[in-house]
Order: C-alpha cells, then sequence, then structure tokens
C-alpha cells in the first residue's frame, strides 16, 4: 500500500456524532464541556482538553471500578475543553449506547469506557463472590438522557431472562433485573476445580436482558 494511501485510508472519519466509532475499538468524542472517561484509556486527543483524575474514595467518582478482591481502584478521567478525544481499552469491542431520558442500565464497573456528564450514576455492589472473582461485585448504574460507551471481548450476546451467567463474562443488564449470587458445587466439580465453589449470577424475571461476552475477564492480582 502506498503511503499517502494508508494515510488517507485510515484517517478520521468526519461527521456530527459526539461518540464516533473510528473502528470497533477506538471511540472517538467529540468533546465540546465535559465527559467522563476510564482512566487510562486516552490514546490521543486533539484540541484544548484537560484532565483531571477523581480518585477521592469519599462522595467522587472514586471507587467507580473499586476492586474488593485486588484493593485496587481505577479512577475515572474528567476531560474538559474543546476538542477530539480517542480512548479505547486493551483492544475490547466498543459499544455506543443512547440513553433515553430517564432510562437505564446497569454495567460491570471494568466494562464503562466513557459517557456525557448528563449522565447520572450509582455504584452497587452485588452480592459477594467470596474472592473467586472480581467481576460483577462493583456495578455502575447509569441513567440517560446521554451517550454511554461500553466495552466487551469479542461480540456481545444478548440474553432475556431467566438465565444465570458467569460473573467474569457478564457485563450488564437492563435497569429492571436484579441478580442473585449463587453456588453450584457440582459445577464446580464438573470442571475440575475441587477447591472452592463456581459462582454464577442468577437473573430471574420474564422481561428485560443480560449482556455477556465471549470472554471470562479473571481479576487482576498485585503483588503487595
Amino acid at each position: 500500500m502506498e503511503l499517502d494511501n494508508f494515510v488517507s485510508q485510515h484517517a478520521p472519519g468526519e461527521s456530527d456524532d459526539r461518540f464516533e466509532l473510528e473502528n470497533g475499538k477506538l471511540l472517538d468524542i467529540d468533546v465540546d464541556g465535559t465527559v467522563l472517561t476510564k482512566a487510562g484509556s486516552m490514546i490521543a486527543y486533539q484540541g484544548d482538553l484537560s484532565f483531571t483524575g477523581r480518585s477521592s474514595a469519599e462522595g467522587g467518582l472514586g471507587g467507580f471500578i473499586k476492586s474488593k478482591v485486588s484493593g485496587e481502584g481505577t479512577p475515572v478521567m474528567e476531560v474538559e475543553g474543546t476538542g477530539h478525544l480517542y480512548v479505547a481499552d486493551q483492544e475490547k469491542q466498543i459499544q455506543v449506547l443512547s440513553l433515553a431520558d430517564g432510562e437505564s442500565i446497569s454495567v460491570n464497573g471494568n466494562d464503562v469506557l466513557a459517557f456525557e456528564a448528563a449522565v447520572d450514576y450509582s455504584i452497587s455492589t452485588i452480592g459477594s463472590l467470596g474472592g473467586a472473582s472480581a467481576a460483577g461485585l462493583t456495578n455502575v448504574f447509569l441513567t440517560g438522557p446521554g451517550l454511554i460507551a461500553i466495552t466487551t471481548h469479542g461480540d456481545p450476546l444478548v440474553l432475556e431472562p431467566p438465565v444465570k451467567t458467569d460473573p467474569d463474562a457478564t457485563v450488564a443488564w437492563s435497569a429492571d433485573l436484579s441478580p442473585g449470587i449463587e453456588t453450584n458445587r457440582s459445577l464446580s466439580d464438573a470442571i475440575g476445580q475441587s477447591s472452592g465453589e463456581t459462582y454464577q449470577m442468577e437473573f430471574t424475571g420474564q422481561s428485560g436482558f443480560v449482556v455477556i461476552q465471549p470472554f471470562e475477564e479473571r481479576p487482576q492480582h498485585h503483588e503487595g
């Protein structure tokens, strides 16, 4: 491929979209004001933008992606100004969703990439996984109106309840669902994990949806 063709073929697209996917794994955010993103997700930016870390554990966005297993927290960046912000998260697929006024979704904290400042959020903890898994512990309840961007390892699959899922593969679920945590020793024995139990998220009811990914996102353990 000639150099000029390479440059033109991979140049950013031009649209009026606030959140524009340049490809399945790279998001271009047209910032005019304030947007919130996962810390560490910025790979480039153009224009006049300032970045403020929100790592306070008291009343801020700190603890947003807090792992009770590792004790580590992944803070969120508040990006202000005018320009283009390019974000990505370890080659994960990005899904851009538009929430209507009052519309809500609950997302695994690790899978939230960015959202507009107009979107309200609250943090919730779903049960206890006994240290077996970090995914599914801390979730972010996002309420529109506004755009949000979530990430998945591979293409997501959306299921209707009732369904039981692996917490490490569970990305998000609709606001009307309230999952529980259950253990399954027989499943644990079947896959050769004789110590401990296999934990599952249980979604009951006849409405709503659950988003899963074809990947088990294991917690990262840090040496102390």
